[in-house]
């Protein structure tokens, strides 16, 4: 049984591309969605360009689906969705800014938007900010030109904002969370120093260099020092001129969230623990080529090393391979 949803998740080329992989998808096509022209709603069978949207007359980059209900339900579509977006930033994905970039999800008839509403609920555990991605119905679907069709397919060396290989180790996930809690906010007042909690809880950064594992080169462990979740190996440990440790990877993606962070009037992306919602730094795309190029810039203040020689008896012996 065939079904249709509609994704606006940022630039179309690489929304369009990723849900063509999922098994059960049986066609796509990328186009305008919710517009408006000279201050009215635009209906089928007007034509709208991709200057026009540019432009900023309100229709989000948008992909229809079509899939096979049978073999895919709409949850599950939503889930793979999810994985390539940003869903707490408004007119925002990757680079892209504008509100033709924002994020929504628009169906086709009444029984998917419960759907949705439940499944963005669910969404919205995994992240303490709010979630702003669009359930609303799909007034109109504009098809985008010719060439913005497969546009990926097309030039596989084209720009795309998102990160295949990252999906992919999100989908291996190594660490259970829920062994991990995040401990009451009273609690960490007493077990983390100052600035431990300053780091962590308010978004605070230390020192550079004059840091506790700046110049750190022996074997073990970095796991969060709210909740004793692993994080990163001192394998994926490397020297940097930024002042704090640098990591080219964590242990597990899924033990870190991405946030857009625009403050100082720069361009970052903030990295906060999952089990803790910890801040602990950032990430940039300066590391070393042969390592992956990331460069995971991290407070000490909110890490605690475990050596390799003490993993086994405290609880963490079952990540010495990682090692």
């Amino acid at each position: 049984m065939q079904e249709t949803i509609y994704l606006a998740g940022g630039c179309f080329w690489g929304t369009e591309q990723y849900m063509e992989t999922i098994d059960g998808v049986i066609s796509t096509r990328v186009g305008y969605a919710l517009g408006k022209k000279e201050g009215r709603e635009i209906t089928l069978p007007e034509i709208v360009t991709y200057e026009q949207v540019c432009g900023g007359i309100g229709h989000a980059e948008t992909v229809e689906v079509i899939f096979n209900s049978q073999k895919i339900s709409l949850t599950e579509i939503l889930k793979e969705f999810a994985y390539t977006i940003d869903p707490t930033t408004m007119g925002r994905q990757g680079m892209d800014i504008g509100i033709q970039y924002r994020t929504g999800i628009y169906y086709t008839h009444e029984g998917q938007a419960p759907i949705i509403a439940a499944f963005l609920q669910e969404l919205q555990q995994d992240y303490d900010r709010p979630i702003v991605v669009e359930n609303l119905p799909l007034l109109q679907f504009i098809q985008a030109e010719e060439y913005h069709q497969k546009y990926l397919t097309k030039n596989p060396n084209g720009y795309c904002h998102i990160n295949f290989a990252k999906i992919a180790k999100q989908k291996q996930s190594i660490i259970n969370q829920e062994n991990y809690p995040k401990p009451e906010t009273s609690v960490l007042k007493t077990t983390l120093t100052p600035l431990q909690y300053a780091v962590t809880q308010k978004n605070e950064t230390e020192p550079p260099f004059l840091n506790e594992y700046c110049q750190t080169q022996e074997e073990g462990i970095y796991v969060d020092i709210t909740t004793g979740e692993p994080l990163f190996t001192s394998k994926d440990k490397f020297q940097s001129a930024c002042g704090w440790p640098a990591f080219a990877k964590p242990l597990d993606p899924n033990t870190l969230l991405e946030y857009d962070d625009l403050s100082h009037d720069m361009i970052r992306t903030e990295v906060r623990s999952r089990s803790g919602n910890a801040h602990l730094g950032h990430v940039f795309p300066d590391g070393p080529k042969e390592l992956g190029g990331l460069r995971y810039c991290i407070n000490s203040a909110a890490l605690r090393f475990i050596p390799k020689k003490e993993m086994e008896q405290e609880g963490y012996g079952e990540f010495l391979p990682f090692l």
